[in-house]
């Protein structure tokens, strides 16, 4: 059949118009993400569907910021494929330039794996590079693999200006040709370690089911799966263990250590830190977002001292994306900086200010306004951290059915799902506690908005840490009962701006559906305080972060923590706790401030501090080593 120019033309025509018919029913049936209730003066334009929020007294509208990330985990985990020479990696970003630094992992007979980088590069061009292993041949092969046809590769990814981007690392099968194998690309991390059991994580390059070995028994997935959470149970306290992990032909082991039987009052050591996110000086000191030379040092040392778990809380990464593809490579930059050491003991995460993933409204400032970023179940910081963790399960829900839900028979708030929980080892109980619940970054239109503010214990939480310390109180195997939360109670260097103090303004609280919240920050500070001070008989300290220092200060009755001007009911203290502030992990550092409890401050410092808290029974001390030199900083007896 011969169809005429004309013919054609019209077919082609006709196509067009029912193309651009289904796009526009496509585009008017995308139904937008619903408002949580919870804020307030936020709405869509009729006419094109954007988001914004609305402010009536200068009749003004600041629209939601689209800004497309530099760097996501996405692009730089990237596509890698198999080549006649090597490996080849495709970014997926043709303005993408840099450098390819790689090297093998020598992963048997080795306790801690790290890439040996060789002496080349290659130089990323147009978002794409390929890397001869042949290279890699001779004396450089230090894994065996033209024997065996099995490498181990790491990789450093930098951008053009010479910054660190992403450290990741595959398998590859062959001696050329060569083709990817399946890879542990994150992990393992051991999780959740009791006397009985634990929990072995890590994520894997292809849906696979995994096998672990460990104590003449095999543990395995249930399905196949890219994100691996493997129990292994029916362990003997305090034991060291063997896992062996098998996926398809590749076969990896590591060791951990059972925890001690509850109540043993055995000696151990715990170390605690926070607040690692980028430094000054370059290099590894700003690993995109963290800053990788102190925390590694900080992960080492601790397992070098037998500590047998590091508690971080908060400020792992720069944060505060509103991307969460940036956000989860900053935690998994984070999470490789300590993986040489968590395959052996758990490195248990809070959440920070820092780790804000928020939605940004343009009203014309270098920041913009920030929100808690929604739908919560997908895309809030309280979901992603929950994604790229593993922690305990028994906190709260969320802020639901409290008295200032908006809509009791649907959830308003994001969950508390792994950013509030609690554990314990042996005598202590450690509470994880999460001052930046529902955080709106941008303090002085949370009235505007809604939101929560920054260091501020929302109800359901305070009741749910009521009744830890309940149950605590009654347990005869918990000697002491650390606590800890991101922000300090009484700010000493770096946030007398906000923390529990605010420069002494009580008016700061959280705003929900357009309506404040019955207590201010101060009196919250002291509901929270009357309850680990005066409720609980076991609370020994108070641990925190967010100012970039190490202070140590006894918090107790007679102490000033009131402004001039307070004219509200004043917390009466039967006791004393110590409240010990580390956010000395490597983000830039804050001096000290003047403040009314500045006369209970017994000590201060400004250097890289780890401490490792040495618990021996019913005695507490404390050893504060500065990470970077090794240097004893102090060491003291908490009780």
């Amino acid at each position: 059949m011969v169809v005429s120019k004309k013919t054609s033309a019209l077919v082609a025509l006709s196509a067009i118009v029912i193309l651009f018919v289904l796009e526009s029913k496509l585009s008017i049936g995308q139904t937008p993400d619903p408002i949580p209730k919870v804020y307030a003066n936020l709405h869509y334009d009729d006419d094109d569907g954007k988001l914004y929020l609305f402010n009536e007294a200068k009749s003004e509208k600041y629209y939601l910021r689209h800004s497309k990330p530099a760097y996501t985990i996405n692009m730089l985990q990237s596509s890698i494929t198999g080549t006649d020479k090597g490996i080849a990696f495709d970014f997926k970003s043709e303005s993408f330039d840099g450098l390819l630094n790689y090297g093998l992992i020598k992963f048997e007979d080795v306790e801690y794996q790290q890439p040996i980088f060789f002496s080349d590069n290659a130089k990323i061009a147009c978002g794409k590079v390929e890397i001869d292993l042949n290279k890699l041949r001779g004396k450089y092969d230090i894994l065996n693999w033209e024997e065996t046809g099995l490498i181990k590769l790491g990789y450093r990814i930098t951008n053009s200006q010479g910054k660190i981007l992403f450290d990741g690392k595959i398998n590859i099968s062959g001696k050329g040709p060569f083709e990817t194998a399946t890879s542990i690309i994150e992990g393992p991390f051991i999780n959740l370690v009791t006397a009985e059991d634990a929990v072995v994580s890590f994520k894997t390059n292809k849906k696979v089911i995994s096998y672990i070995e460990a104590d003449g028994r095999s543990f395995n997935d249930t399905q196949a799966t890219l994100h691996h959470e493997i129990k292994l149970d029916k362990l003997n306290p305090d034991t060291e263990y063997t896992y062996t992990i098998s996926i398809n032909e590749i076969t990896e082991s590591y060791n951990f250590r059972t925890a001690i039987l509850p109540g043993s009052r055995n000696a151990f050591i715990f170390a605690y830190a926070s607040d690692c996110r980028s430094g000054y000086g370059g290099g590894e000191r700003n690993l995109f977002g963290v800053n990788a030379y102190i925390m590694k040092k900080m992960a080492a040392l601790s397992v070098y001292r037998n500590a047998r778990f590091f508690q971080f809380t908060g400020d792992m990464i720069n944060g505060y994306s509103p991307d969460r593809g940036e956000t989860i490579l900053q935690y998994a930059n984070w999470k490789r900086t300590i993986e040489p050491y968590a395959y052996k003991i758990p490195f248990i995460a809070g959440m920070g200010n820092h780790e804000a993933l928020v939605h940004v409204f343009d009203n014309q400032s270098h920041y913009g306004i920030s929100i808690d970023k929604f739908p919560f179940e997908t895309e809030s910081a309280e979901k992603a951290f929950a994604d790229s963790f593993v922690n305990p399960l028994n906190g709260p829900e969320s802020e639901d059915g409290s008295v200032y839900d908006p809509d009791p028979k649907n959830s308003d708030f994001p969950s508390y799902k792994e950013n509030v929980f609690y554990y314990t080892f042996d005598n202590i109980a450690m509470v994880v506690l999460n001052s930046n619940y529902w955080y709106a970054p941008s303090a002085s239109w949370i009235k505007l908005m809604g939101g929560n503010l920054h260091g501020y214990i929302m109800d359901n939480q305070l009741e749910w840490f009521k009744g830890v310390l309940t149950k605590f109180e009654k347990d005869k195997n918990i000697d002491h009962v650390f606590v800890t939360i991101h922000t300090p109670a009484f700010p000493n260097g770096g946030h007398a701006r906000d923390d529990m103090w605010y420069y002494g303004n009580n008016q700061n609280r959280p705003y929900i559906s357009g309506d404040s919240v019955v207590s201010g920050i101060i009196e919250r500070r002291d509901e929270f305080l009357d309850l680990m001070i005066n409720y609980s008989t076991k609370v020994i300290a108070l641990l925190t972060g967010d100012e970039h220092n190490y202070s140590r200060m006894k918090i107790g009755p007679d102490m000033p923590m009131y402004p001039d001007e307070w004219k509200g009911n004043k917390l009466m203290m039967k006791r004393s706790i110590w409240q010990i502030t580390n956010g000395s992990a490597g983000a830039p550092y804050y001096g000290q401030e003047k403040l009314p409890w500045s006369g209970s401050v017994e000590f201060f410092s400004t250097e890289f501090a780890l401490i490792l808290f040495h618990i021996n029974g019913k005695k507490v001390s404390m050893e504060v080593i500065n990470a970077d030199t090794f240097g004893n900083i102090e060491n003291v007896e908490l009780n």
